[in-house]
């Protein structure tokens, strides 16, 4: 889930895969219609813990160069593996974060509750959303250094968690809205045409 990409780190940063001096690798970011963005991603396997942590640390720096960007899945950047990165510390919607989380194969234990939100996505970037999803969830996983771990989330991270989760299964928000005529808008953008 996300907003407008920063000033890139290099003249290319958002079109392919970059290094920067800083040791930052921003990888592109698919748009619908990639066929990636529509396949169902694999489980990483444990010896493949050192592909778990490339993966985690270029989802962290590609999340973290979209401002407002809150959460971010490896199918987005063309890697089909069951790989997420959320974060929304200091987010006005979530008062209390559990902060930078990866996970890598997360697997939902439960969900409670619903509840209708605007969503938007780097993959979709000229649209938004009205999506239907729980409030309460919880989730297994495994770290990038290969610890087994839990969260719950609350209200605007749950529904950032599963946004992000719905992409390992090739699943986007369109998917998941009650009507493509009622609930889906063009995104607006604050700051441009003299507004």
């Amino acid at each position: 889930m996300s907003h407008e990409p920063k000033a890139s780190r290099s003249p290319s940063a958002h079109s392919s895969t970059t290094l920067s001096e800083s040791g930052v690798t921003v990888r592109e970011v698919l748009r619908f219609p990639h066929p990636s963005l529509k396949t169902v991603a694999r489980p990483l396997e444990p010896e493949e813990s050192a592909q778990a942590r490339r993966v985690a640390a270029d989802l962290v720096d590609t999340m973290r160069s979209f401002p407002g960007c809150v959460g971010i899945a490896a199918p987005q950047v063309d890697e089909l593996v069951r790989v997420v990165a959320i974060d929304l510390t200091g987010h006005r919607k979530v008062p209390e974060s559990h902060g930078l989380q990866v996970l890598v194969n997360p697997r939902v234990l439960s969900a409670t509750g619903a509840e209708v939100g605007r969503e938007g996505c780097l993959s979709l970037p000229d649209f938004t959303a009205n999506v239907r999803r729980a409030v309460t969830v919880s989730v297994e996983f495994i770290t990038p250094k290969g610890e087994h771990a839990e969260i719950e989330a609350h209200g605007f991270e749950a529904r950032c968690l599963l946004h992000e989760l719905d992409h390992l299964d090739g699943l986007l928000f369109l998917d998941r809205v009650d009507s493509l005529h009622g609930d889906v808008f063009p995104r607006k953008r604050y700051g441009e045409g003299g507004r």
